[in-house]
């Protein structure tokens, strides 16, 4: 490891500082418009859960099912888009905004009664409550989740920088938070993905239904919630091995040096140090982890659609000549084809359309154990 060791003097400034997400998201624009649709039929989902009590003699093993429903009607129709393009910060963004309106422009014309209740913040805007500082977004992230019910339907869009940072408390297996990072970050912070949760996911009740597409990097676990799922619906458990990891890095890193790329040979050389002194993805207290997944279980049906997987970046893209998000854009694609897939149908031709073309990978979570092979996408 002496490769890492001639690097340590020269990272170790860089990688004390706040690690910024890179490569954000800016839309497309359709070419067509976009279709509306009708709503399937109710989707049901179950889940199990396993109590054992003492008695004299023995142990007697009591199972309580819990029933979840989507539920189509009755509710009400709330949507919070923020993009954010960091107009005259030290990382602008060039499509965030446009990416929120893209994202508007399809979700009101699936489902007109998103535009009674919707809350849009910019850094365009002249009013200073509808600038996504730090406070604001965690406002509207309250706003969205007030006095949620059974058979409401809230639909979240983030566009935007998107960050890590140390986790303390031991309840993430790669030993860091992700953040989403406000316009006034630098000042105020950014805002953890512990109280993206806590604020948006735990208060919401049994027979709510919030479905959020992340359009960051870093955005796999964004939410928090314990489940992720692959393209066939089952659940996507992956080990991942750092120190291979980071050889892997160091060497693309020497290689670039060799080339006088320094540009490169500096980023790999980052990502390399960084993952040789994390602590392996599942190496964290198994008893922790699985304390953490229990807490972070939601009574709520919540489906989120990430950018990438934590330990990645989304690509700021050009397609058509236009600047757009590839997760925006790919998850537009496939809706305009097909309006009502499954949510493993969704992320299966999501990914499909980005792989081979950008790194990223995109991700879905849940917020319980779903049936996401057979539930159908709904807002």
């Amino acid at each position: 490891m002496s490769f890492f060791n001639n690097f340590a003097g020269q990272l170790e400034q860089k990688l004390g500082q706040q690690l910024q997400g890179q490569g954000l998201q800016q839309p497309h624009q359709q070419q067509g418009g976009y279709q509306s649709y009708s709503s399937a039929s109710s989707t049901h989902y179950q889940q199990t859960t396993t109590t054992t009590h003492q008695q004299q003699g023995g142990y007697q093993q009591t199972t309580t099912t819990q029933q979840y429903s989507y539920q189509q009607s009755g509710g009400r129709y709330k949507a919070l888009l923020i993009g954010i393009n960091y107009i005259g910060g030290k990382s602008p963004l060039n499509g965030c905004i446009n990416d929120v309106q893209n994202v508007r422009n399809w979700l009101l014309h699936r489902n007109p009664a998103y535009g009674q209740n919707m809350l849009v913040l910019t850094d365009d805007q002249q009013d200073p409550s509808k600038i996504p500082t730090r406070a604001n977004m965690l406002n509207a992230f309250r706003w969205l989740a007030a006095d949620a019910r059974p058979g409401d339907h809230l639909f979240f869009h983030y566009s935007g920088h998107g960050a890590t940072q140390k986790n303390t408390n031991g309840t993430e297996a790669d030993g860091t938070d992700e953040t989403l990072v406000p316009v006034d970050y630098e000042r105020a912070g950014q805002i953890v993905d512990d109280d993206v949760h806590a604020i948006l996911c735990k208060p919401l009740p049994q027979g709510c239904n919030l479905v959020a597409f992340m359009d960051c990097c870093h955005s796999g676990t964004v939410f928090d919630l314990p489940y992720t799922y692959g393209v066939d619906g089952n659940l996507d458990i992956t080990i991942r091995d750092n120190k291979a990891e980071a050889v892997k890095h160091g060497t693309k890193a020497v290689f670039a040096l060799l080339q006088k790329n320094h540009g490169v040979a500096f980023q790999e050389a980052t990502q390399a140090l960084k993952l040789f002194l994390s602590p392996e993805q599942g190496s964290t207290d198994s008893a922790a982890l699985d304390a953490a997944r229990q807490q972070c279980t939601t009574r709520a049906t919540i489906v989120q659609f990430s950018g990438c997987r934590d330990d990645q970046t989304s690509a700021d893209a050009q397609i058509q000549g236009q600047a757009t998000g590839a997760l925006s854009w790919a998850l537009m694609t496939v809706l305009q084809r097909n309006p009502n897939p499954t949510y493993a149908e969704l992320l299966r031709e999501t990914r499909g359309l980005l792989q081979g073309k950008y790194s990223q990978v995109p991700q879905m979570s849940t917020g319980f154990q779903m049936d996401v092979a057979n539930g159908r996408f709904q807002v």
